[in-house]
Formats: structure tokens, C-alpha cells, sequence
């Protein structure tokens, strides 16, 4: 069985050593040692674990790269971003996931009755969403040069999983395991009279993001959808991504890229991706408290509906997101009802040193500009260029 600390220091010399993730017993070793190094972000679903990862390799191009840990039953949750934002991006991370349900002599089920389809099409789901892959040896030497193989992958943009059975690590004892309490004292809830009247239009609020963020130098990513859509057409710009699928990613892509740099990160969200992925929150707003960094800003405009699709209701009228995110742990929580306070927001945002995660909610006007575009600019080049603006002084 592979011992992990030699199997970690080997990842660590192609640059894999900062891990995400949901756990699984078979991976626990693995699991264990990146806690034990301070070096494992704790997600809450397996599609959040991508996108964050996927932040990690952004922000440190081909020098080091975003490692996911999950089981194959969590594979078909991280499906959407493997498929529309590390694909299409061609955003590379190194995986690996556990084959529960592995057949044996027989054919039969070794494991519990969930598993029993993973267990069988977890490779074919590799294969189908085009990742390159392979089973894990045991063996110490033949693993490290399975790693390599790995690594030439990922220097080419493509991701690279491997497929863990059981039994394949050494027991890796827990023995650090570094937490923080949130303060969740209702007293530092950042909020105002909210001005009724004020119901800006999403394009009038990304012409004052744009604004903002260029004069910064701040990192801005886009949720999917309209958003993205209606910022390019308002000016495109290096520092600025836009999402396509991976719908509810944006914040977590935008923390991991956070974490990895000294620069300002914006995430600007949709109320309909954002329940999708609500979750998302008390990852945010724990790492950024964590790590200290104060570099981390969340964003979101609600209009309580599916805009890209057509207009349709969604749920958002039954959640006070300023709330759910305060109680989460965000630092700093602003209801804005006007441009004077969202101007104030911002600056506070950009002028602390350190701190957790900030959190604006801006209820906005139903529907988009006329007549709205598509960007021209294709998503390897938006994620290509806003590497570069990353690592810009």
C-alpha cells in the first residue's frame, strides 16, 4: 500500500499540494495528510471542490495546479464544472476519486447498494467527459511514475483523475486539525433603511463594477448567464471573467483564486445560482476568515428570477441572503439601496489589509439589455488573460 507522506511529497514536487474536497473513507489517508500540512479546503459538495481547485491552478498557471479529492458517488455532482468550466476554460486540476462499488471475482457489488451503477461507470464517466485517467497502483514507484504521466497533462490544460480502489493507502493519522469560530453577533450586521426605490438594472450595477475594478486592478468574475453576457458588452476588459455553465460556481472559483494571490477578488453572483450552490457560503466565508487575507468580496444581485432562461420565478423571495451569508460568517455584510452605498462598500472592501469574506446584496430590476450579445472573446482566452492580469504587480 502507498504510504501517503512519500506518495505527498512526490505530488508536491509537480506542484499538487494544495487539496479540495468532500471526504470519503477509502481517501481518508490522503484527506488526513493534507489536513495535517495545512493544505485542505473543506467543501461542502464535490462541484464546489472543483471550482475552487480550478482557482487554485488559475491563479498559479502551469507552476502548480488545484488538486479535488472525492468519491465516485460525488463525481456525477462535480460533473458540471468538470465539463463547462475546466473544460471549456481549459482550467487544469488533478483528481482523485475512490471507485465505491469495485466488482469482484464475480461481478457482485462489494459494497453498499448506492453505489452499485458508480461502481461500475465511474471510469466510462471519465472517458465520456473527455479527462484522462487511470487506477492508482499501490506500488510507491510505479505510482510516482503514474504521477508523471499526470503531470504532462496538466502542463497541456487538460485535467487528470485518478481512480482509487480500496485499500490503497496506508493509515494517515489526523493529528493537526487548525479551526476557527466564526463571530456571528448580530450586532455587526451591516445594514440600512432599505431604499424601495431604488431597483437599479443589473447592466447600470456592472457599469459600476467595471468602473471600480478597473481603476483597483481588481480580479471580477461573472456568474453564468446574463451577467457575463451584459459585462463584456459594457467593456471588456483583462481583468474579467466570464462563467459559462458551471451554474453557482462563481463564488468558489473566485475563492480560490483569492487565496492564491495578494489581489482583490470580486465574485458577482445570481440569486438563481446562488441557491442552487448555497453552501458555498459557509466555505467562503470560513477560508477567507481563515487565511486572513481581507482580498475577498461577494456580490449579488437579485431579481428573483431566471433571467437567462426566459424570466421564470424562482425562490429567492423566501431567502434574506444578507442574513444567510451573515450567519454563515461573512465578515462584513451590506444591503446597498443606492450607489452612494454601494460606492462606500466597495472602498471599505478595498482598503483593508486583512479580514474575512465581504458580502453586498443589491436587489436589481427584472430582465436585460436589448438586444444582448455574446461575448467574441472564447473562454480559453478570458481564462489565459486573466492569469496573466493575476500575476501582474
Amino acid at each position: 500500500m502507498l504510504k501517503m507522506e512519500l506518495l505527498g511529497e512526490s505530488l508536491k514536487k509537480i506542484g499538487c499540494f494544495q487539496f479540495s474536497g468532500v471526504p470519503c473513507s477509502y481517501l481518508a489517508p490522503m484527506i488526513n495528510y493534507a489536513i495535517n500540512i495545512d493544505s485542505f479546503i473543506m467543501s461542502n459538495n464535490e462541484g464546489d471542490a472543483v471550482a475552487i481547485a480550478s482557482g487554485i491552478s488559475l491563479a498559479n498557471y502551469k507552476k502548480s495546479f488545484g488538486v479535488v479529492l472525492m468519491q465516485n458517488s460525488g463525481l456525477s455532482n462535480a460533473l458540471s464544472p468538470l465539463t463547462s468550466l475546466n473544460y471549456t476554460f481549459e482550467i487544469p486540476i488533478l483528481g482523485f476519486v475512490s471507485l465505491r462499488g469495485e466488482r469482484d471475482d464475480k461481478g457482485n457489488n462489494t459494497d453498499e447498494p448506492q453505489h452499485e451503477l458508480l461502481g461500475i461507470i465511474t471510469d466510462r464517466l471519465l472517458q465520456t467527459c473527455n479527462i484522462a485517467y487511470d487506477f492508482l497502483d499501490r506500488d510507491f514507484n510505479k505510482a510516482k511514475w503514474q504521477l508523471e504521466v499526470a503531470y504532462n497533462c496538466l502542463q497541456q490544460g487538460k485535467s487528470y483523475f485518478f481512480i482509487v480502489k480500496n485499500n490503497t493507502f496506508e493509515k494517515c493519522t489526523l493529528n493537526h486539525y487548525k479551526n476557527i469560530f466564526l463571530k456571528k453577533n448580530i450586532n455587526i450586521f451591516q445594514t440600512k433603511d432599505t431604499n424601495s426605490d431604488f431597483l437599479p438594472k443589473r447592466i447600470e450595477v456592472l457599469q459600476y463594477l467595471n468602473h471600480f475594478s478597473k481603476i483597483n486592478q481588481i480580479a471580477l468574475f461573472a456568474t453564468t448567464g446574463k451577467t457575463g453576457r451584459e459585462l463584456y458588452e459594457v467593456e471588456d476588459l483583462d481583468n474579467q471573467l466570464y462563467m459559462v455553465g458551471s451554474m453557482g460556481c462563481v463564488s468558489s472559483l473566485a475563492l480560490g483564486v483569492a487565496l492564491q494571490t495578494s489581489k482583490k477578488v470580486i465574485a458577482i453572483d445570481g440569486d438563481s445560482a446562488l441557491l442552487m450552490r448555497l453552501g458555498a457560503l459557509s466555505t467562503n466565508a470560513y477560508y477567507a476568515s481563515l487565511y486572513n487575507k481581507g482580498n475577498f468580496c461577494h456580490i449579488l444581485l437579485d431579481n428573483e428570477s431566471h433571467d437567462s432562461t426566459g424570466g421564470q420565478f424562482n425562490l429567492s423571495p423566501n431567502v434574506n441572503f444578507a442574513q444567510v451569508a451573515h450567519f454563515c460568517g461573512y465578515e462584513k455584510v451590506f444591503i446597498v439601496s443606492s450607489f452612494e452605498e454601494l460606492e462606500q462598500a466597495l472602498c471599505f472592501f478595498n482598503n483593508r489589509n486583512n479580514g474575512g469574506a465581504i458580502f453586498i446584496y443589491i436587489k436589481i430590476l427584472k430582465g436585460s439589455k436589448e438586444n444582448l450579445g455574446r461575448p467574441r472573446i472564447t473562454p480559453r482566452e478570458v481564462s489565459l488573460r486573466m492569469a496573466n492580469f493575476l500575476h501582474k504587480d
